[in-house]
């Protein structure tokens, strides 16, 4: 968990990482004598690498693989193939992907929707009614279409996993606004998405960048509220107790990460407990708030309340966000289930929008919406060839942007006649996490963390900011 507002990542180079950079002939022992020598050159947590545009980032992921083809995407082309079979070989995605196919039309219709036109299904009631205020991609591509390291490819930047999620390094390096709540949190479903926990890890970055996941169903956090018979004071006293046992343990052990996150964990999590009940009580909200988030009807009651819940965290200072929806994995019957999820969740995303832009905090909030790869135009003989469902796709996705310096009204990017892949601006999500981080004034070349005999960024090894994206 996030616990200072610190920041890390610098402009210049900090002692630390000088010697890094000149320390390859230096004796180990001498290094990391000088390794623990104060870094009092760290530059101020207000300064970013350059002027940000966004403050902060709600994370909307859709975890599963929605179809961009029967959502944002639509393809025309597919109404007139729609059941012409044929056979796939060669080079293929997957074993799912080759052999014999047909081709599956969209069972939704399409409408061009506010003044800027964009394609929507009309699936989304409500947010056709946002779309100006929306940047859609469709050129966005991935490399694996396996869940698991999809979700960490989207999630890390790195396919196997064992990486810091994007939310661990934007607070890395922007630091949190709030002492008294985590830098990064998470709303997940009640089963963890494909990879688990790995999704929103500290990875090589000490253990205290690692999201904070609020459970889904019973108490958001365990042990939020002492018992009755321990007081505050007596509370305090009793860390001030383990601090000082911990720290003496801690001096005898130099470099231990872990022992320090814990020492800092026991702080922030003493500090939360008196603000965290505040952030979760929903129901100091308006009974008009909680209506248009869906929190009044079953089918929107659970994501209207970690839409809202996220938009109460990021007022709160928490500096990254994400929500988690799913399984968008239809293979079979798209109609029935994607049917379904797109009326859970499309209230609470355009209630989202719609509070942000009306308390000002759009314009440098930027939310994200997309999952870990697109679907194909075409399915395996499933289900007798009649349950009509779209296998896996990482060479097509829609994702899209609201606020914090994006393209409001705009559609970027396209994918071929058929959808199968992108083929104008397209871009590796490498880029798409470049231009995440540029657009909080984040330079990816320059945000870095030694580990492992070098330098690592979250992009792996450099992208390039997606200019046709900002505004």
């Amino acid at each position: 968990m996030q616990t200072s507002n610190t920041r890390h990542s610098l402009a210049v180079p900090t002692r630390r990482e000088a010697l890094y950079q000149f320390g390859a002939g230096v004796g180990s022992l001498a290094l990391a004598s000088l390794l623990n020598a104060d870094e009092s050159e760290a530059l101020p947590q207000s300064k970013t690498h350059h002027p940000p545009r966004a403050k902060r980032c709600i994370f909307l992921m859709m975890e599963g693989g929605p179809s961009h083809l029967d959502t944002f995407d639509p393809k025309p082309e597919l109404n007139d193939r729609h059941l012409q079979e044929f056979t796939r070989s060669g080079k293929e995605q997957s074993a799912m992907s080759s052999g014999k196919r047909y081709f599956v039309k969209s069972p939704f219709e399409f409408k061009r929707a506010g003044k800027c036109g964009a394609d929507i299904s009309t699936e989304f009631e409500h947010l056709q009614t946002c779309v100006d205020d929306i940047c859609f991609y469709r050129g966005a591509y991935v490399e694996s279409v396996n869940h698991p390291t999809a979700c960490y490819h989207v999630n890390t930047g790195n396919r196997f996993g064992g990486d810091p999620a994007l939310g661990a390094w934007v607070t890395y390096g922007l630091g949190s606004e709030n002492k008294n709540l985590p830098g990064f949190v998470v709303l997940p479903r009640t089963s963890y998405p494909q990879g688990g926990a790995s999704n929103w890890s500290n990875g090589f970055f000490p253990a205290e960048y690692q999201g904070t996941p609020l459970r889904a169903a019973g108490s958001p956090i365990l042990d939020l509220n002492p018992p009755t018979r321990i007081t505050r004071d007596r509370q305090r006293k009793n860390l001030d107790l383990l601090a000082s046992l911990n720290r003496e343990h801690l001096a005898a052990r130099p470099g231990r990460s872990e022992l320090d996150a814990r020492l800092n964990s026991y702080e922030l999590a003493y500090r939360m407990q008196s603000e965290v009940p505040d952030v979760l009580e929903l129901n100091t909200e308006s009974a008009s708030t909680l209506q248009m988030y869906g929190i009044d009807q079953p089918k929107t009651e659970t994501f209207g309340r970690k839409c809202l819940l996220a938009r109460r965290l990021i007022e709160k200072g928490v500096r990254f966000v994400q929500v988690y929806s799913g399984n968008w994995d239809s293979h079979d019957y798209i109609y029935r289930a994607h049917g379904s999820l797109i009326k859970a969740v499309d209230k609470p995303i355009a209630a989202l929008l719609k509070d942000l832009k009306q308390r000002g905090l759009l314009k440098d909030t930027l939310v994200v919406c997309c999952g870990e790869f697109g679907r194909t135009p075409d399915n395996g003989q499933r289900s007798g060839g009649k349950a009509y469902g779209r296998d896996h796709n990482a060479n097509a996705m829609a994702m899209w942007f609201a606020g914090g310096g994006t393209k409001p009204g705009h559609t970027i990017g396209a994918t071929d006649e058929i959808g199968g892949k992108a083929v104008e601006c397209a871009h590796h999500i490498r880029d798409v996490h470049v231009t995440l981080l540029h657009l909080l004034g984040l330079d990816d070349n320059r945000l870095t963390f030694y580990h492992a005999g070098r330098f690592k960024q979250l992009s792996q090894f450099g992208g390039q900011v997606i200019n046709e994206l900002l505004s």
